[in-house]
């Protein structure tokens, strides 16, 4: 049954206490990766589906534990796929692939058009292979039997990256890998057909400058933090400043340049805060890591993108973070010291944390190192498993949207 809106949605703080977050269990998508297709799909091997089912319910538990509302992607999907209106703007973008041709488009329509609201849901999400459609035409009958007519998503998983909420309202990005654009089409979907984010201003969308809500992070209120690197531009970060000044949702927006490597795809990977002037940090970048600082000097323009910036720097990351949320310092705690067993938990994400509270952060069991460092510092750690979560590259950060975070 579908809610009706609930009140204080978004948030201004990656360590303000998280009321309510966005999570997609992993199912049937992730057991069409194969070796054939896995590096396409963007996994680094092919998951043990039970054993990361196990592992994402006893992430969610753990925050339900912890007095978090969560929310289930797909069950929002499966609600909103009763509206006509959103029914079929996602199929419609499930076909929209010129690899079809006319004949398979009209035939995979017809399939979904039929679909119960839950089984098309499973469908826009597993994706439909050429041998679950009966087709016809000449590009149905050219596609080899394991091909799929609709791609599945397994990197849903991965909720932050989709959407990302800033003050009240929520930046829908814009997913560079082609494995992942309609990832972005579900989740605006929902933003807009679902009763629970009625009113929601949506500020960014898919068809802009790639921006992925993994290189996203709000350092403070007023102070956002945007890597560039390989999943976002430096266009994308410009856009997404300007629109932020314009509604008056940031003060400062700090740039922050990446290595575009599969190690360091988000800003996330290499730096996720912990507290509220402590941030994790993989040592092996603490130093290097600069930071182009962007204003708006002249107040705010009727069209957000026409505001002049102004744009300083560079200068250190952690010095330009620190005179933007307006403490001494940003304190950073390092992965370790030893340089091999950094690299290796930074590998393994741990330095992907998802903050509950100030001082109380979740974490993947594995890094062991890094969770002692964390602990020597103050900060409780909430252990997890992801042996089996962790082959797509994220952890608990990159697996959770926060939709609610009560301010500081």
């Amino acid at each position: 049954m579908i809610e009706s809106a609930a009140p204080s949605l978004g948030a201004t703080s990656e360590v303000g206490p998280l009321q309510t977050v966005m999570l997609h269990r992993p199912g049937p998508e992730l057991r069409r990766l194969t070796p054939r297709n896995n590096d396409q799909l963007l996994f680094d091997g092919v998951p043990w589906v039970d054993r990361a089912q196990e592992e994402h319910d006893a992430f969610a538990q753990a925050l339900t534990d912890r007095g978090v509302e969560v929310l289930h992607l797909d069950a929002l999907l499966a609600e909103i796929l009763s509206f006509p209106a959103a029914r079929a703007e996602l199929i419609g973008a499930a076909v929209d692939d010129p690899r079809l041709g006319a004949t398979l488009q009209r035939d995979a329509t017809r399939h979904l058009a039929w679909l119960s609201p839950e089984d098309l849901a499973a469908t826009l999400i597993a994706g439909l292979a050429h041998d679950e459609l009966r087709g016809h035409g000449l590009a149905y009958q050219l596609m080899d039997r394991s091909d799929f007519v609709v791609p599945p998503l397994p990197n849903l998983l991965f909720t932050r990256d989709s959407s990302v909420w800033i003050g009240d309202e929520v930046a829908v990005t814009s997913l560079a890998m082609p494995a992942r654009r309609r990832e972005s089409t579900i989740t605006a979907a929902i933003y807009t057909h679902h009763p629970r984010f009625a009113g929601t201003e949506q500020l960014y969308a898919a068809n802009l400058e790639h921006l992925e809500g993994g290189d996203v992070l709000l350092l403070a209120p007023g102070v956002v933090a945007v890597g560039v690197g390989e999943r976002t531009t430096p266009g994308g970060a410009e856009r997404l400043a300007r629109r932020l000044f314009a509604r008056e949702l940031a003060h400062t927006v700090l740039v922050v340049p990446i290595a575009q490597e599969r190690a360091t795809m988000h800003l996330d990977t290499i730096a996720t805060m912990v507290d509220l002037d402590a941030m994790v940090m993989y040592p092996a970048v603490a130093d290097s890591l600069v930071a182009w600082t962007v204003r708006a000097p002249y107040g705010v323009a009727d069209d957000a993108d026409t505001i002049d910036l102004a744009v300083t720097g560079p200068q250190p990351f952690v010095t330009a973070a620190a005179a933007a949320m307006g403490i001494d310092r940003l304190r950073v705690i390092d992965t370790g010291l030893d340089p091999v067993t950094a690299e290796r938990e930074q590998w393994d994400d741990g330095n992907n944390t998802l903050a509950l509270a100030p001082r109380l952060t979740v974490a993947y069991e594995r890094n062991t190192v890094t969770n002692a460092a964390l602990e020597a510092a103050g900060i409780e750690v909430v252990r997890i498993a992801g042996s089996e979560l962790g082959s797509g590259r994220g952890g608990p950060r990159c697996m959770a949207c926060p939709v609610a975070r009560d301010p500081l």
